[in-house]
């Protein structure tokens, strides 16, 4: 009978790490930064279908890089996981902290039991009542897990990308701004080969604090555009729904083309106040929710 090779558990865990950085870091990457009313995603992606930014619960997002199909079984898992707690408990029991820690146990036992580890770095975002409130957590291929203050860059090569943000991002920035200094150093991550990004290279999507429970909305189209131009007055994203049939949660039109006081009006007079929030979702005054979840509108 022949006996298995044997391999030290140091020389067994460093392989596995060297093998999951090197699948990372062939994939695209992901910045997820803090901005004045918000939590900002920005994902080189180019596919309009397999998404790498996504909506978790109300207040909470989730970013993956690396292996599709790996994290996005992890994204899945995570909704499930906040649905879960969120009906068996109260929907202000399912926090970023809590995913994060679920998201560290299943990394970790895969990363040590398996044949092969997950190729893969996620970010849980959740947008607070204050950016001093914003919470952002990355994990990696390990079950390792990251508070990070303001900003984080995963994913293919995330170092100069990182550093790159720590020399230009400011925690009162708009969302235009940070949005547009995010394209530039993912654009730059080759200093020696340096591209252009446009609009349909990115996923962009925000989580807005001003909106009184779903926050999780994707941008495109002329919004999108203008965002990203410099030369525009909008800054930021309406906290109104577009008006047409559909889907809901990605927002195209810029209000500010058409109306330039659009997106300077109260939220409250537009998309409820943000203070009442626990009324409209069911908090802790017992009025009945009488606000349609998907579209942000009073039924």
């Amino acid at each position: 009978m022949t006996m298995p090779m044997y391999v030290s558990p140091e020389q067994l865990m460093k392989d596995r790490a060297d093998f999951a950085r090197k699948g990372i870091a062939r994939g695209r990457s992901v910045v997820v930064a803090s901005y004045a009313t918000g939590i900002a995603f920005v994902a080189e992606n180019p596919s309009r279908t397999l998404h790498k930014v996504s909506e978790l619960y109300d207040r909470i997002g989730f970013a993956g890089a690396g292996k599709y199909n790996e994290f996005e079984n992890l994204r899945v898992a995570g909704i499930r996981y906040a649905d879960m707690r969120g009906y068996s408990y109260d929907r202000r029991d399912v926090t970023a902290r809590g995913l994060a820690n679920a998201y560290t146990q299943t990394l970790g036992t895969i990363f040590t039991q398996e044949s092969k580890p997950y190729e893969v770095e996620i970010a849980v975002a959740q947008v607070g009542s204050s950016q001093q409130t914003d919470q952002i957590y990355r994990l990696t291929y390990d079950g390792s897990v990251t508070e990070e203050r303001g900003f984080v860059a995963m994913g293919g090569v995330s170092e100069p990308i990182a550093t790159a943000l720590r020399e230009r991002w400011a925690p009162d920035l708009p969302l235009a701004e940070v949005l547009r200094v995010a394209v530039e150093v993912l654009a730059a991550r080759d200093e020696e080969d340096p591209r252009d990004l446009a609009a349909d290279d990115l996923e962009v999507a925000v989580l807005d604090r001003r909106r009184p429970r779903r926050t999780f909305r994707r941008l495109g189209g002329p919004l999108l555009d203008a965002l990203l131009d410099e030369a525009s007055a909008t800054q930021d994203v309406p906290t109104q729904d577009d008006p047409r049939p559909g889907l809901h949660d990605t927002l195209t039109q810029d209000l500010a083309a058409v109306d330039p006081d659009a997106t300077d009006a109260p939220a409250d007079a537009r998309a409820g106040d943000t203070s009442a929030s626990g009324a409209k979702a069911g908090g802790s005054n017992g009025e009945q929710d009488t606000t349609n979840p998907q579209t942000q509108r009073e039924d």
